[in-house]
């Protein structure tokens, strides 16, 4: 990839010299185009009908696949939230840009500072830009999304379970609501949020506290049609990270379940829904001025049982056998591998599937270029510039792809598995809490496990030690894990501040039992609150 900056004026010019040279002919780009980053929250590769046939909840994406091109073998860059969304914003792994787990909601830091987000290099380069939905990257002082490239920001700083709500909706196992002023003592629970609220923010300000998630999907959807038409009138172009709340509990559907599926299955109706509708706008706004790209920031959460996603065929059977989940936090397929579509017609070719080896650190990059902006300077960046591979003239992606410990096993952060072809590695295998409570236990690999993921891809039988094709894959493996380390220590690697301080939660009003409040009408407008004075998210 190119690191020129190219000016909009010269995007014509530099069309035209391509297409002469035969080597852009049916996607001259006259203007830099929008981008639409949609980010699904713990949703499994199988929860795609395009992906897998017994999934039915999805025409709007199996729609967006049949238009746009469908990757297959594409992975998240850690299988837990806040490194995965870093590692999308950077580019970079969270040995890198410092994020290795997740931050809490009195956590101080956030993704560091001297880390260069995806939104800082569009807005350089001429893009408005927002940020709907999720952040989980830090939400005190300047790691807040305004300070981070973002020029409008709604959502929710962290996880929608980080907090506790009025209508908790399904979870497992379930958590109480919000306490009041005058009730009983307070329920205390494993795994709940009980003491405050959750909070919902538009920019720096909180507008609800405890958001109502019955309406929480449409407010996004609807902050996001807001951002768009605004940002089209602008008449720059635009960038917009939606990340939704989707698929993670507490899970909400619109309507009662219906048999089958039940409550995952309603929900990811909905989620498939509001994708669609995005889609939608962004075609109104110009059909084929839009680049929408989706994907997901890790597998599913399997100690949730029936709230949790399908797998599709990476079940992860090796460890299965021996206790835990292969979801998300560990490091088998199921916790990386996501589902990914994109959709940008005119330019990226429909109905076609892509076999190559890719990933959500190939976002930052690959946007960049299309912007004609420059990657920034002072640091080594894990993702490609993947645009050969989206216009269908390529499909080779990643050589190798490390997979980072993201809570399993091992510590976290830490590369002991990585990807070589179709051939994966394990230095280390551990299994996440399953829906049966079991763990699976932390275990060293010296050699390592390596299975051939062409013909294995439930990860059952790992190759035999004493085969040729173990030996022969062995050097090559050894020779690649070497060489990935020793450049990750040649880097500029961050650090980031993981310390708390319960003066950082996000509270509308520490008068009110857990910090209760409506907030302030904003943009957003909220009907249904009453007006209050704002509060900072400081």
């Amino acid at each position: 990839m190119g690191t020129v900056t190219v000016s909009p004026s010269l995007w014509a010019v530099l069309a035209l010299a391509l297409g002469l040279l035969g080597l852009w002919a049916p996607y001259v780009l006259s203007e830099q185009p929008n981008f639409i980053v949609i980010l699904a929250d713990d949703v499994g590769w199988g929860d795609l009908g395009a992906n897998w046939a017994e999934t039915k909840e999805t025409p709007h994406l199996d729609q967006m696949a049949a238009e746009g091109t469908r990757f297959v073998d594409f992975h998240s860059a850690a299988s837990t939230c806040s490194p995965s969304r870093a590692s999308l914003l950077t580019g970079r792994l969270g040995v890198r840009n410092g994020v290795t787990h997740n931050f809490a909601i009195s956590s101080v830091g956030g993704l560091p500072l001297n880390e260069t987000t995806l939104a800082e290099v569009l807005r350089g380069a001429g893009y408005t830009t927002g940020a709907v939905g999720k952040w989980h990257l830090g939400h005190h002082g300047r790691h807040h999304p305004n300070s981070r490239g973002f020029d409008y920001y709604y959502g929710i700083p962290y996880s929608h379970d980080m907090g506790c709500t009025d209508s908790p909706g399904y979870n497992v196992p379930p958590c109480p609501p919000c306490p009041r002023r005058g009730t009983a003592g307070r329920v205390a629970r494993k795994g709940c949020y009980t003491e405050v609220a959750l909070p919902l923010l538009e920019n720096a300000t909180i507008v609800e506290q405890p958001v109502q998630l019955g309406s929480l999907a449409m407010r996004y959807a609807e902050a996001a049609e807001r951002f768009i038409q605004r940002a089209s009138h602008s008449g720059r172009p635009f960038f917009l990270y939606l990340a939704l709340a989707h698929m993670h509990v507490p899970l909400t559907p619109p309507l009662p379940p219906a048999p089958g599926r039940g409550v995952y299955g309603a929900t990811l109706g909905e989620m498939d829904a509001l994708v669609g509708r995005v889609k939608e706008l962004a075609d109104r706004q110009g059909k084929g001025s839009t680049l929408l790209w989706f994907t997901g920031d890790n597998g599913p959460w399997a100690q949730k049982c029936e709230l949790a996603g399908r797998l599709g065929p990476f079940v992860g059977a090796w460890q299965r056998q021996r206790g835990g989940s292969s979801a998300k936090q560990t490091t088998w397929e199921g916790g990386h591998r996501v589902p990914a579509l994109v959709y940008w017609p005119g330019r990226v070719p429909a109905g076609r599937t892509s076999h190559a080896l890719l990933s959500v650190l190939d976002i930052f990059p690959t946007l960049v270029a299309l912007a004609g902006a420059a990657l920034p300077l002072h640091r080594r960046f894990d993702g490609l510039d993947v645009t050969p591979v989206l216009f269908g003239w390529s499909d080779v992606g990643h050589k190798v792809l490390l997979h980072p410990n993201s809570g399993a096993a091992g510590k976290v952060g830490d590369i002991e598995v990585l990807r070589l072809a179709q051939y994966k590695a394990f230095y280390t295998t551990g299994g996440a809490l399953a829906c049966d409570g079991s763990t699976g236990p932390a275990q060293r690999h010296h050699p390592p496990l390596i299975f051939n993921l062409d013909r294995d891809v439930e990860e059952q039988e790992p190759l035999d030690t004493a085969s040729r094709e173990y030996q022969e894959v062995l050097t090559a493996i050894s020779r690649a894990y070497s060489q990935a380390l020793l450049d990750i220590a040649a880097d500029n690697v961050s650090v980031a501040d993981y310390s708390q301080d319960p003066a950082a939660i996000p509270c509308c009003d520490v008068l009110h039992v857990g910090c209760r409040c409506h907030g302030a009408r904003g943009a957003a407008d909220l009907p249904h609150v009453e007006k209050r004075t704002p509060r900072l998210c400081v």
